[in-house]
């Protein structure tokens, strides 16, 4: 089974065109939210695998009834067909890539 996350994939402060070309280089896109405390995106299914990487703040995932906290700099992979939801859990915003391959 593929491990759902990497813990410290990349170095803090997290430097977004790191990550852009770490993933182009493995086929996926990247992309940023930024929410505020508490949204939450729930129960999303996609047809294509997901990427997630904290920039700043802290999110609780569930993937396919698998719960986990990702934190500065983590890398959350989310395979294609999980159902799946994201939440800031942060005190203030949290700053997120997501990117499909």
């Amino acid at each position: 089974m593929t491990e759902l996350i990497v813990r410290t994939k990349f170095p803090a402060p997290v430097d977004r065109d790191a990550v852009d070309r770490d993933w182009r280089a493995r086929g996926y896109s990247c992309d940023l939210f930024v929410d505020p405390p508490g949204r939450e995106w729930r129960d999303f299914v996609h047809g294509t695998n997901e990427l997630v990487t904290v920039v700043d703040g802290r999110l609780e995932l569930d993937i396919a009834g698998e719960t986990l906290v990702a934190e500065e700099g983590d890398e959350v992979f989310i395979p294609r067909g999980a159902v799946h939801t994201v939440r800031n859990i942060h005190a203030g915003t949290t700053r997120w890539l997501f990117g499909y391959d």
